[in-house]
Parts: C-alpha cells; sequence; structure tokens
C-alpha cells in the first residue's frame, strides 16, 4: 500500500510539510534520542495526540493524553476542547500543560509520553486563557506563559507570565504582561508563546498577525519578567507558505538547531513544517535567509526510517488505531470487531447531521491527494438506518447505503456550510452488499465520491471545520443494526 505522504525523500533529504495532516500548534522536545510531538485536538476524543520520531521528520502515533473529556463534550463541541499545548521533561516525568479556553489551564504527567497520563489537574482557572508553557529554571524555579483569546477574554496581544510551584500544582502570584502587542508596531494576535533559557536569555518564540497570514516572532531578555526585545524570525516571503505559525524550537543530539510549526492549509488542517534554525548576530534565522520557510533540506541526524502517521486501517483490533478519534465523548458498544474480521459500527440513534453526531468515527486528512475506499455492508432492516465514508468539516458530504421501506439504496448526500443535508446523486437500489464505496481528493479540496471505480455525484469541495481541518469519517445510524466495515484502505493516488 503506498502511503499518501511521505516527507523522507530517501536520499538523505526531506520535503515539508514533514506531517502533511492538521497535527495543529504543534510542541515538540527532545529527551535522549527521541522526539516527542504533541497537537491540539480540539473537540476531538480522545485528546492530545503525542506522537514520537527520532529524526524530526518520520512520525508515528504512540498515544493521546486525554482519554475524554468532560460531559458536556458527550456531543460535538466544535472549537472548544483542547487548544495549544506545551510538552516537557522535567524531573524524570513527562508534562503537558494544556488550555481549554471555557474553563482554564491544565496539566497532566507521565512516566511514559505513551502513557497512562494522569488525570487533568486546573493549574488556573478562567475563561481566556490560552496556549500555556511552563519553564523550570536553572535555580529550581518554575514559570508559566500563557496568552488569551479574545472571544472569551475581551482582549488578546498580550503574553503573561506567573511563578509557579515547582510541582505545577499552584501559581504563585496574579502574574504581570510580559509582552504587549498592543505596544509593538504592527503586532496583532500576538498568541503562542513558547518559552525556553538558554545560554543566560529568556526566549519566547510566539507568532503574531493571525493563523493564515501571520509570522514567527522571537523575544529575548536577561530577565524572566523583562523587558523583552523582539524580532521576527520566520514569514512567508516569497513562498507558497502562508502563516508560518506556532510551533517549537528543539535541538538534536549533535547540537543542530530546528524549529517546527504550522501553515495553516484550510480544508487539510494545520500542516507542520520543519525548518534549519541557524544564529545571526545573537538571534535565531529560521529557514532560508531571510528567514522563510525551506520546501526541502537535507535531514537532521537520526534513525528515523520513512514513514508517516498510520491512516488506513484493517481493523485487526483489539482496539481502534490511535489515528482514530470521535466527534465526542464515546460509549461502550459504539465500536467493536466481529470474530471474522473488519470493524463494527453499531447504529446510534440521532439526527440525520453528521456535524452533530458524537459517533462520527474519524481522522485527519492524511495528504492533499489520496484515495480512500472501504467495503460496507449494512444490517438491520429499521427504515433510515444508513451507514457510510464521510468527509466532514462546516460542509459535509458521504457515500454509503440507507435502508428504506422499499429495501436498501446507495445514496451520495451533501451539506453547505450552515445547510441541511441533499441528495448530491439520485439514490440507486442496490441488490446485496456489501458494498465498495470511496472518495478520491485532489490539493484544491475537491472530493470525488466513487462506488466502486464509478464516480457519484458531481464533485464536492471540503471545507475545514472550526479551528480543524476536514475529517475523513466513518459512521452507523438508525434505530437498530450495525454497519462492518471490512478494511479502510487509504493510498496516494
Amino acid at each position: 500500500m503506498t502511503m499518501p505522504w511521505v516527507a523522507d525523500n530517501g536520499d538523505g533529504t526531506y520535503r515539508n510539510p514533514v506531517l502533511h495532516a492538521d497535527w495543529s500548534d504543534p510542541d515538540v522536545i527532545r529527551v535522549g534520542e527521541d522526539f516527542y510531538l504533541v497537537a491540539s485536538s480540539f473537540h476531538r476524543v480522545p485528546g492530545l495526540p503525542i506522537l514520537h520520531s527520532r529524526d524530526l521528520v518520520n512520525w508515528s502515533i504512540i498515544g493521546h493524553g486525554l482519554p475524554s473529556l468532560g460531559p458536556e463534550f458527550d456531543t460535538p463541541q466544535h472549537g472548544c476542547g483542547v487548544w495549544a499545548p506545551a510538552i516537557r521533561h522535567h524531573d524524570g516525568r513527562f508534562w503537558i500543560v494544556y488550555p481549554d479556553p471555557d474553563r482554564g489551564i491544565f496539566v497532566i504527567t507521565a512516566t511514559d509520553p505513551a502513557g497512562p497520563w494522569s488525570r487533568p489537574h486546573l493549574l488556573k482557572g478562567g475563561r481566556g486563557l490560552i496556549d500555556p508553557c511552563p519553564l523550570w529554571d536553572d535555580d529550581g524555579s518554575a514559570y508559566l506563559v500563557h496568552a488569551w483569546a479574545k472571544s472569551r477574554a475581551g482582549f488578546n496581544n498580550k503574553l503573561t507570565c506567573h511563578r509557579m510551584s515547582p510541582d505545577a500544582t499552584v501559581l504563585l502570584d496574579a502574574g504581570r504582561h510580559i509582552v504587549d502587542g498592543d505596544a509593538l508596531p504592527g503586532y496583532r494576535t500576538l498568541e503562542g508563546p513558547k518559552v525556553y533559557r538558554r545560554d543566560g536569555w529568556y526566549w519566547v518564540f510566539a507568532p503574531a498577525g493571525g493563523v493564515p497570514e501571520g509570522w514567527q516572532s522571537a523575544f529575548r531578555s536577561r530577565h524572566v519578567f523583562g523587558p523583552y526585545e523582539d524580532r521576527i524570525v520566520l514569514a512567508q516571503g516569497d513562498t507558497q507558505v502562508n502563516g508560518p505559525h506556532q510551533g517549537a524550537w528543539v535541538t538534536t543530539v549533535d547540537g543542530a538547531d530546528w524549529f517546527l510549526h504550522f501553515q495553516d492549509k484550510g480544508a487539510f488542517g494545520r500542516v507542520v513544517h520543519l525548518q534549519p534554525m541557524r544564529w545571526v548576530d545573537g538571534w535565531p534565522s529560521i529557514g532560508a535567509p531571510p528567514g522563510q520557510p525551506v520546501p526541502s533540506f537535507a535531514k537532521p541526524a537520526g534513525a528515523g526510517v520513512p514513514t508517516a502517521p498510520a491512516a488506513g486501517d484493517d481493523f485487526a483490533g483489539p482496539d481502534l488505531g490511535a489515528q482514530w478519534s470521535w466527534a465526542g465523548n464515546p460509549r461502550d458498544g459504539w465500536a467493536s470487531f466481529p470474530p471474522g474480521g473488519g470493524l463494527r459500527l453499531a447504529c446510534v440513534p440521532g439526527e440525520g447531521d453528521l456535524r452533530q453526531l458524537p459517533n462520527v468515527l474519524g481522522q485527519r486528512l492524511p495528504a492533499d491527494r489520496f484515495r480512500a475506499t472501504a467495503a460496507l455492508r449494512l444490517t438491520g432492516t429499521a427504515p433510515g438506518a444508513r451507514a457510510g465514508l464521510a468527509i466532514v468539516g462546516r460542509g459535509y458530504a458521504w457515500i454509503g447505503i440507507e435502508h428504506t421501506r422499499d429495501g436498501p439504496v446507495l445514496v451520495q448526500r451533501a451539506a453547505a456550510p450552515g445547510e441541511p443535508e441533499r441528495d448530491a446523486a439520485p439514490p440507486a437500489a442496490l441488490g446485496g452488499s456489501p458494498v465498495a464505496v470511496g472518495v478520491e481528493v485532489a490539493p484544491d479540496a475537491r472530493c470525488q465520491f466513487l462506488a466502486g471505480d464509478r464516480p457519484i455525484g458531481p464533485p464536492f469541495v471540503a471545507t475545514a471545520g472550526q479551528w480543524v481541518g476536514a475529517t475523513l469519517g466513518l459512521f452507523a445510524t438508525g434505530e437498530d443494526g450495525a454497519a462492518e466495515f471490512a478494511a479502510l484502505g487509504v493510498t496516494a493516488c
């Protein structure tokens, strides 16, 4: 099976993005010879995906920090949940500090990054607290830096620093703004800080200017509370990489510095780029001079083998692959692995709009060009039972089977953003099952649904969700029955 995107060129170089999928707001650390990446997950369950690499180019998913979210996430809460996290290794443990913009800043810990992780501890409660990052200083003191969401707090464009207990259980002061973007010419939406201590300097890396069209700045000071001086260290320049936004500075075993950041690609989500980083006059210079993203580069030293996070699934069980997440907290019995193989999704009662269903099992679009196929069988006889393969964002489309009073039919339906679902192609009677369904996705986000190799319906243009890319999903709804998927194949096309 040909993977739809592999960044490793196999000749000692790599191409960007190194992760061509919605691994939004990445933060990365190195522990020994291993790198660990954590990303925001918003309303998806499980939350806080954790990836592993040996060379910053080839990544695999090793687990999640949050097996479930609060009860309010029993139904999809688009745009809410887990925003940009930070991961650190300190005192023999891994720490993830993450925000829920409606509740506050939380901390979880683990001795193994693959888990299990501790239950979330509320470090700072409140609305609008986002993008936290801890720092354990050389003298044993600890700090927390975070940003603000205007949608909840009423203001933004400021970075705030607190003294923190070394065990990250309590903040020791009311905090103070250490960088005020309103006082810097041209700055707007300053956010996403990552704080470091290196060679006597405190460094805060933070993007500004907005996700689709902003830039990356670095701030430095001899004192953690400032004053800080700033410099733009990465911008789009004359490249096609809009944004370049929010990421992590990491140093390899051989002492080379690198920077990972994301680019907002609409329906394909916030994809991750890797940039070389060097030092010029005491400041980082990221990417190619004068500080713009590189399309490819020599790989960092490391033992990585060309690969990418899992996408397709043969559903061998006994658990779902780590690439999968639900649109809300799952319930027992939604997914199972029957003795004959494959995945069985129970038909769950619910309204027809896929955007409102927690039982859509989804994964990130794995590239900007791919083909996904599955063999589907729908059991049960109650009219209205349906199941299929979908692309879901603010708008959605799907292909699959629906039971009617006259028997099962093949359907292909679509819903524009804010609009109800409608037939995109006339329903067609089915003589039996399973039915091979699929979708081909092109770089302009056009999705052509398929029955076998036959196009069904007009192309559908995928759209992003709220702060996330579109989802490649499987679902089953109805009063009885179940959908059985033999496998999901995801390949280059």
